[in-house]
């Protein structure tokens, strides 16, 4: 693997280290650090240094919401009045906890939002008295998923 940005002060180490986490986030530091032949303390300093740089921002445990009653997946195409309340409605928005992605795009939409609901009258409820009700949202269009057929991490391999 070679570096990636100029920018970015990692190496093939790093980015090693990083394809074994994003492969399973629970492997243990020792695990890592047999696996690619370093120290412990070699992949806890590597750790700490992506971490300061902003690289690892955290870690989640993903979990199948259909299995936990949440059955809608919906994407939402955001129309705003303008672009200058841009920063207000994200603020709003982030309130919203069905929302679980939100993005400012080009396009035919001023944002775009991943919102995950237990049915279609949850869904109902949270467009209507919750994204609608933002002041500055002209309208929004809503697409409902029947299926997610491909969710992963960005590859780190050439």
């Amino acid at each position: 693997m070679e570096k990636r940005s100029p920018n970015l002060e990692i190496d093939n180490l790093d980015m090693q280290i990083l394809a074994l986490l994003m492969e399973d986030a629970t492997i243990p530091y020792t695990e890592i650090a047999k696996r690619l032949i370093v120290s412990g303390g070699t992949i806890h300093v590597r750790m700490k240094k992506m971490q300061d740089l902003g690289i690892i921002k955290g870690s989640n445990l993903l979990i199948d919401a259909q299995k936990i009653g949440y059955d809608v997946c919906a994407f939402l195409g955001i129309f705003l009045e303008k672009g200058s309340i841009y920063k207000d409605a994200v603020e709003k928005l982030k309130k919203v906890k069905e929302i679980v992605e939100l993005h400012y795009c080009t396009g035919a939409y001023s944002m775009f939002a991943k919102i995950i609901c237990r049915d279609t009258n949850h869904l109902r409820e949270v467009l209507n008295d919750s994204i609608q009700a933002v002041e500055g949202i002209q309208r929004t269009e809503t697409f409902i998923s029947l299926e997610e057929s491909i969710k992963r991490q960005i590859s780190l391999e050439s």
